[in-house]
């Protein structure tokens, strides 16, 4: 097994879904399988405007031949490992190049920056964890009494040397997870209640706002943008308890159960629709959207 590098793009042409499944060439299969079992990062490339550079982390889980597509292959990946990073990591940090490995005997670039299928050390895929990971305590919610100081403390170094792989499962806990979440969330949402639309900061320069799951994790819910929104603590408290969903265009719709409805309907924003990111791939998926509806709201 190997640490890996696959190159994504929002407009692909592939088949890809990040958080379920990479398409590729059978040229790359060879490259590929030696990922099988372990963990691999997301690059999106520098032609892409506003790229994101290495942007989430996942473990892939076996590759299989596409049943649909001749020649072409898919990773598979493994159910609630996919990772978006809270801080995406840019092909460059301070000047360096972060991935090592592409480097020549030179010290330039090689052609193998070129693959879109790519193994990579121990010690490349540490410092993009660690990077990637970034300094979490300035999103904390306010009401997180399950995290504690030393926790606070040592998330930022876990990955900072190269011995990665003993600390790969730290990629799959609930603290560290529901952190980076609740970054990604704020930051694709600006911080902003997408149905007030209010953006509140307190005293402490925090946001008054929490990540919310549209499918929640206990039903399966991923931890990816698309599946989050960034709502106000009153907000969230009636998303959860279906008392407010939201339609298939995305108007905010508030139950007949609702008991002063018409208070509700005073508190979402005048558009009366969600207030969404501005990137495509951040915005709510219509799956997750019509789980809700069918399981959370109340009719």
């Amino acid at each position: 097994m190997s640490f890996g590098v696959f190159i994504h793009r929002t407009d692909s042409p592939y088949n890809d879904v990040p958080s379920r499944q990479y398409q590729f060439p059978g040229q790359y299969l060879s490259r590929a399988k030696q990922c099988e079992g372990d963990w691999i990062a997301y690059l999106e490339p520098g032609k892409v405007k506003n790229t994101k550079g290495y942007f989430a982390v996942a473990r892939v889980q076996q590759i299989i031949p596409d049943p649909q597509h001749a020649g072409m292959y898919l990773a598979i990946i493994e159910a609630g490992t996919y990772l978006d990073f809270g801080d995406p990591v840019g092909f460059r940090h301070d000047g360096d190049v972060v991935e090592k490995g592409l480097l020549n005997p030179e010290g330039k670039i090689s052609g193998r920056a070129q693959a879109a299928v790519r193994t990579i050390s121990a010690a490349d895929f540490a410092r993009i964890i660690g990077l990637g990971l970034g300094q979490q305590e300035d999103v904390l919610p306010r009401r997180d009494a399950d995290i504690t100081p030393f926790e606070i403390a040592e998330a930022p170094t876990l990955f900072e040397t190269p011995k990665a792989r003993p600390r790969m499962e730290q990629l799959v806990t609930r603290v560290v997870r529901d952190r980076n979440f609740r970054k990604i969330v704020l930051s694709a949402y600006g911080e902003r209640c997408a149905i007030t639309g209010l953006r509140l900061i307190n005293g402490g320069g925090r946001a008054e706002v929490e990540a919310a799951h549209i499918r929640p994790v206990e039903h399966d819910g991923p931890d990816i943008v698309s599946n989050g929104l960034a709502l106000s603590g009153t907000a969230h408290w009636m998303f959860d308890r279906g008392l407010v969903g939201l339609s298939d265009t995305h108007e905010i719709l508030v139950s007949r159960q609702a008991n002063d409805a018409d208070a509700v309907r005073g508190m979402i924003n005048r558009t009366g629709h969600l207030m969404m990111p501005a990137r495509a791939a951040e915005q709510p998926k219509p799956e997750f959207v019509q789980w809700h509806y069918d399981n959370c709201f109340k009719h």
